[in-house]
């Protein structure tokens, strides 16, 4: 996704209201475009080197795919019935077959060692800077800061209704996760219902949250801004109204709403919601 217009950056963090009013067009790595052709704009080192792979693969398949045309033309034409009235009855040819083995084998080998080196740099961070707990519900999204007073919250859907100006429909939710720039932050996720996939395009982020079982990646945002995603797993009849609403702020705005948010997420908690700590009870999550 590119640019396509400036955004208004009056900000009200922790306040369950869009943090970027005045929306006409994202200014960063934000959510879809209309139309809009090829990946959003990469938001965090992840991403960014899958749009590198990507690039290379789009190289790699338009060269076998000129190829290919090429020679099935060159086959029609050569090789018609009238060009050719008397066909070959050879069924065999020893440099030919060796090329169709090797050369594919080359291809893939070409392809496998960047897909590798893409795998495990995605994997997990050796220095994480903080640690986001994530679990999936039926069907919304909690949220834990075990780094930061355990701060915990939901985080649900604005319905169609009670969307305000510039809230974007679908994708916003009463409480956005905010993170620092520029920190290495561990991401753990588990579900406390069904499977899910916690999905953030500008992060390269799509990872299925497992009843059960922990899952780990990391992400590093470069550029403050909202960062939209949603579930990305069958999950059930809502499936398709568990949006992701992350909004990136700098280290000192980030001070800031942890101080907020441990007063105002406390005293919201509904007594009957349990907490989304018990997801990783019973040492599912290591350390933190």
């Amino acid at each position: 996704m590119r640019s396509a217009g400036k955004i208004s950056t009056v900000s009200v963090l922790g306040a369950g209201v869009p943090a970027w009013c005045g929306w006409t067009a994202p200014a960063l790595a934000q959510a879809p475009q209309p139309w809009q052709l090829g990946f959003q704009e990469a938001a965090t080192p992840v991403m960014e080197r899958i749009d590198g792979f990507h690039d290379l693969l789009l190289v790699i398949i338009t060269v076998i795919m000129l190829l290919v045309t090429a020679l099935l033309v060159y086959v029609v034409v050569r090789f018609n019935e009238k060009a050719n009235p008397v066909p070959s009855k050879t069924t065999h040819h020893t440099v030919l077959e060796v090329m169709w083995t090797v050369v594919p084998i080359m291809i893939l080998v070409v392809i496998a060692i960047p897909s590798f080196r893409l795998l495990y740099y995605m994997d997990k961070t050796t220095t994480p800077g903080m640690t986001l707990k994530v679990v999936g519900s039926q069907w919304y999204w909690s949220y834990v800061y075990p780094d930061h007073g355990r701060i915990a919250f939901d985080s649900l859907i604005i319905p169609d209704d009670q969307l305000k100006p510039g809230q974007l429909r679908l994708l916003e939710v009463d409480n956005r996760v905010v993170v620092p720039v520029d920190t290495d932050i561990r991401v753990l996720l588990t579900s406390n219902s069904v499977l899910h996939s916690w999905a953030v395009p500008a992060f390269g982020v799509k990872i299925d949250t497992v009843p059960g079982r922990m899952s780990e990646t990391w992400m590093r945002v470069t550029k403050p801004g909202v960062y939209y995603g949603q579930c990305s797993e069958l999950c059930g009849i809502n499936h398709g109204f568990m949006p992701i609403a992350v909004e990136a702020v700098s280290k000192a705005e980030f001070a800031k709403w942890v101080a907020r948010a441990k007063v105002k997420f406390k005293a919201q908690r509904a007594p009957d919601r349990p907490s989304p700590e018990l997801a990783f009870a019973d040492g599912a999550v290591p350390g933190r």
